[in-house]
C-alpha cells in the first residue's frame, strides 16, 4: 500500500442531544469526553498522538473562548507540548481540520494525528443563536435585513433552482421526512426521541410553520452542542505498530477541497451559463472521486454530506451526480436515497436528525463513514457498505470539503 495513505483508526460522537449548557459544562468537559471516546475506539493512548487539529466555527461568539487548539493540552497535560491547531472555515471547519492532519501525515512529519470538532451553540437563545451563525456570511453585505441568516440564503437557492429547472416544494418536506426518520434509529442523534407526525412535514402552519421563504420548520438542522473526533494515521505507523490492523480501518482514498467568494449572489451569477447551479461544488465532489480512482457515483454505498436545510441535500443530491442537474426529485420520488437503496443518503439522520454543532460536523460525517465501511453503525448501517462519500459545506457553499472512505484490506 503507498506510504502516503491515511487511515482512520478509530473515532468518537458525544450524544448531540446533551445541552452542555444546561448541564453547566463547558468545553473542557466536551474535549475530555471526545479525547476519552477516541482513544478508547483507536487503542491508542494519549503517548502516540503526534500532532492536534481542532475545528470549531464560534467558539468565541457562543463561549467568550477563543484558542481552542490548546484545549486538548488543558484537559489532558499528557498533551502539553504537542503541536495543535484550531481551524475555522464556518460549517466545514471539521473537514478543514481533517484536511490538516492528512497533510501533516502526508508530508512524513507526522504518523499519528488526533482531529476534534466541537461546538457549542447553546449557550444563547435560537434568535441570538441565528444571528451569531450569520458571521459566516459576507457581513455588511448580504441578508443585512433578515433574521435567520441562513434559512433566508438556502430558500434564495431554492428560488433560483425553480427559476432554472422547476421545484415541487412537496420534495424539500420528503428529504425533511426522510432525514429525521432515519434519525430515530441513531442512537446518538439529536432528534431521536422528537414527537413528530405526517403534519410536521407537510405545508401545515401550526405543525411545521414557516421559517423563510420556502423553507419550514423541519426543513432546518439544529443548533446543537457536541463534538466528534478520529484518529487518522499513516501507513508508516502501521508497518511499525502491525497489531493495530486488527482493529477496525478505514482508508481515505479521496478528497476534494474548494473554496468561492462569501456571497452567494456572486456564486450564482457566476453559473449562471453552467449546468450545474454551484459548479464548484460539483468540481469538488469530481475531485474527490478522481482522487479516489472512481469513474462516478455509482461505485459509492452511501453518503452522509450537509443538510443544512433540505434545500442543501437537495442541491447535492445532483452535484454528486445522483441524478442530472435539476433532476434530483427523481431520487427522492424513486427512493434512490434511502437505505437499502440505490445510493443512500444521510442514514444516520444528517444534520437535520443528528444535529449540527458546526465545528464537529465535518469530522462526524467522515466518522459515520468510517462507521459504515467498518460495520459499526448500528440502527442505521447501510449493509455490505464498503465505500463512502461526504460533502461538507461552509457558509452558502463558501468552502466545500469531501473525502472518499473505504473499508482497509484487513476488514473486508
Amino acid at each position: 500500500m503507498p506510504q502516503n495513505m491515511i487511515h482512520v483508526l478509530g473515532g468518537y460522537q458525544s450524544d448531540f442531544a446533551v445541552n452542555w449548557h444546561r448541564a453547566e459544562l463547558g468545553f473542557d468537559a466536551l474535549f475530555s469526553e471526545a479525547i476519552d471516546g477516541v482513544l478508547g475506539s483507536s487503542g491508542l493512548g494519549l503517548g502516540d498522538i503526534e500532532v492536534i487539529h481542532v475545528g470549531n466555527a464560534f467558539g468565541e461568539l457562543f463561549t467568550g473562548q477563543s484558542q481552542l487548539g490548546a484545549m486538548p493540552a488543558t484537559v489532558a497535560p499528557t498533551l502539553v507540548g504537542v503541536p495543535s491547531s484550531r481551524h475555522e472555515a464556518a460549517c466545514a471547519s471539521g473537514s478543514m481540520a481533517v484536511l490538516g492532519a492528512m497533510t501533516d501525515l502526508e508530508s512524513g512529519r507526522y504518523d499519528c494525528a488526533l482531529v476534534i470538532g466541537a461546538e457549542l451553540e447553546k449557550t444563547v437563545s435560537g434568535d441570538i443563536g441565528a444571528r451569531t451563525l450569520g458571521a459566516a456570511a459576507w457581513v455588511g453585505h448580504e441578508a443585512g435585513d433578515v433574521d435567520y441568516v441562513w434559512p433566508h440564503m438556502f430558500a434564495s437557492l431554492a428560488d433560483e433552482y425553480d427559476r432554472r429547472y422547476g421545484l415541487d416544494d412537496t420534495y424539500l418536506r420528503a428529504i425533511g421526512e426522510l432525514n429525521f426518520g432515519n434519525a430515530r434509529t441513531n442512537p446518538l442523534a439529536q432528534t431521536r426521541g422528537w414527537s413528530l407526525t405526517p403534519e410536521s412535514f407537510a405545508d401545515d402552519d401550526q405543525h411545521n410553520p414557516p421559517v423563510s421563504g420556502r423553507l419550514r420548520r423541519q426543513d432546518c438542522s439544529q443548533m446543537t452542542d457536541g463534538a466528534s473526533a478520529v484518529v487518522l494515521v499513516s501507513e508508516r505507523l502501521l508497518e511499525r505498530r502491525p497489531d493495530l490492523r486488527a482493529r477496525p480501518m478505514a482508508t481515505i482514498t479521496g478528497w476534494g477541497h474548494r473554496t468561492a467568494g462569501l456571497p452567494l449572489a456572486q456564486k450564482l451569477r457566476a453559473s449562471a451559463d453552467d449546468v450545474y447551479v454551484l459548479p464548484h461544488v460539483r468540481q469538488t465532489v469530481a475531485d474527490a472521486l478522481g482522487r479516489a480512482g472512481l469513474a462516478g457515483i455509482e461505485q459509492i454505498d452511501g453518503a452522509e454530506v450537509h443538510d443544512c436545510f433540505s434545500m442543501t441535500e437537495y442541491m447535492i443530491i445532483d452535484h454528486l451526480g445522483i441524478t442530472p442537474p435539476g433532476e434530483s426529485w427523481k431520487a427522492i420520488e424513486g427512493g434512490d436515497i434511502e437505505r437499502g437503496r440505490r445510493i443512500p443518503v444521510n442514514p444516520s439522520g444528517g444534520l437535520m436528525g443528528v444535529g449540527h454543532p458546526v465545528g464537529a460536523s465535518g469530522v462526524r460525517m467522515l466518522f459515520d463513514g468510517y462507521k459504515q465501511v467498518t460495520e459499526q453503525a448500528d440502527g442505521y448501517q447501510v449493509p455490505g457498505a464498503r465505500r463512502f462519500i461526504t460533502l461538507n459545506i461552509g457558509g452558502s457553499a463558501t468552502t466545500v470539503a469531501s473525502f472518499v472512505v473505504e473499508s482497509s484490506p484487513a476488514t473486508n
